[in-house]
């Protein structure tokens, strides 16, 4: 009788620590004519995944209906998050995630499961955005090359914020009048990949203008040629991590007697990342194969 009693109690107790869960989100007044993207978010429990899932809750036109932390695995995600709207399960690995269908599967782990994780989102039939740093050329070739044959859309951003995006214009602009560059990537100390996916498009973008035509080549640098940094896409980039940073990128131009330097630092909060992840998740459906930086999809 007492565990009978037990059982029901137990029974009780579970169903509505479910039902708290399972709170649907308030009726979507959508046009008639309107789609809902199912997202899938890769990171969703970190720092900046964390912010973008509160982001998703608040949208009308997306639902996130899965998500991956190996940490939170077989949760709830609005348990997890302490925001009830979101009601999708948090996976183990992508592959389980994507059992579950959706149309936008968002990257934003660690450089060394993105790859895969990409590739395998391209094989479930899902567009892909990413957020995640680390990934070289020869890794987006390869994903580009699958993204083209399964004809869907891959969106790369080394960083979502708007004044990244500018930051990259002026560059490219400076860089068709200014033939000498270098970039300095600045981030806190403990993380671990050089240089930043800001840095790293920084530098692919400014390849696509020109390649620099330094006085001293580096190859003729008298001393540890290592002092001049990495050769990234043709430009010098240099990889400080140190306490007191988060993450900032450098790019200064010198000409003789005068020099321009165009920077961007970011805060604490991972606030500025979620409207530009936001339009990257809509938009990137429209684009075929690999494109790179958030202007892909922005008219600046």
């Amino acid at each position: 009788m007492i565990s009978q009693r037990r059982r029901a109690h137990r029974g009780t107790a579970l169903r509505q620590r479910r039902d708290r869960y399972a709170i649907r989100r308030p009726v979507r007044e959508l046009k008639a004519d309107s789609i809902v993207l199912k997202v899938c978010l890769a990171g969703a429990t970190g720092w900046a995944g964390s912010e973008l899932a509160r982001g998703i809750a608040k949208t009308l036109d997306l639902d996130l209906v899965a998500a991956v932390g190996r940490k939170h695995a077989g949760r709830v995600l609005g348990e997890v998050l302490g925001e009830p709207r979101l009601t999708g399960h948090v996976y183990a690995s992508a592959r389980e995630a994507l059992a579950t269908p959706c149309d936008v599967f968002v990257e934003y782990t660690k450089p060394d499961s993105a790859s895969s994780n990409i590739l395998t989102a391209l094989e479930h039939g899902a567009h892909v955005v990413v957020g995640t740093s680390g990934l070289t050329e020869h890794d987006f070739t390869q994903i580009d090359v699958l993204a083209r044959k399964q004809q869907r859309g891959v969106l790369a951003c080394g960083n979502f914020a708007l004044t990244v995006v500018l930051l990259q214009k002026f560059a490219e602009a400076a860089a068709r009048h200014i033939p000498q560059w270098e970039i300095i990537d600045y981030a806190h100390d403990d993380k671990v990949d050089v240089p930043s996916g800001t840095a790293r498009e920084l530098a692919f973008r400014l390849s696509k203008v020109r390649n620099p035509e330094p006085t001293v080549p580096v190859a003729s640098t008298v001393g540890p040629r290592e002092t001049r940094g990495a050769t990234l896409s043709g430009s010098q980039v240099h990889s400080i991590r140190l306490p007191g940073y988060v993450i900032s990128a450098e790019v200064i131009f010198g000409m003789p007697d005068q020099k321009l330097t165009i920077r961007h630092d970011a805060g604490n909060s991972a606030r500025p990342y979620v409207d530009g992840a936001l339009l990257a998740i809509r938009k990137v459906s429209t684009l075929l194969g690999v494109h790179r930086g958030l202007d892909s999809v922005l008219d600046v």
